[in-house]
């Protein structure tokens, strides 16, 4: 499982004075837009793979992965095109084009939590 890197576009804004009558209230301000969660980010990272099948595999104790953990998913699950840690290597996304039902999914639900984000 590696790490993601991804590239956060600057955003420029240009900025006007308001005229001189012009309601400066709180209420006519766009709202500032809200922060998302390393999962929310990493899992959109997934989707824009544009895969069939999103998973979203985690461990029963609620530690996070470990290697042998990220063995037991590579081996099982060798369909799986895009594997992305997140929530502090807690989950792990996958990505694939391959409906693991029709592979070891009954395995893999023996020791993961295992979520469907597919189509979500």
């Amino acid at each position: 499982m590696g790490l993601v890197a991804l590239a956060f576009a600057s955003c420029h804004q240009s900025v006007t004075k308001p005229a001189a009558n012009a309601d400066t209230s709180v209420a006519n301000r766009s709202p500032e837009p809200t922060a998302h969660s390393d999962f929310e980010r990493d899992l959109q990272f997934i989707r824009n793979g544009q895969f069939t099948h999103v998973w979203v595999f985690s461990r029963k104790d609620g530690k996070p992965l470990d290697k042998d953990d990220g063995d037991y998913l590579r081996k099982n699950a060798p369909q799986v095109i895009d594997w992305v840690s997140t929530d502090g290597g807690k989950k792990v996304i996958a990505g694939t084009n391959f409906d693991l039902e029709l592979g070891n999914l009954g395995l893999l639900k023996k020791r993961f939590v295992v979520e469907d984000y597919s189509g979500k």
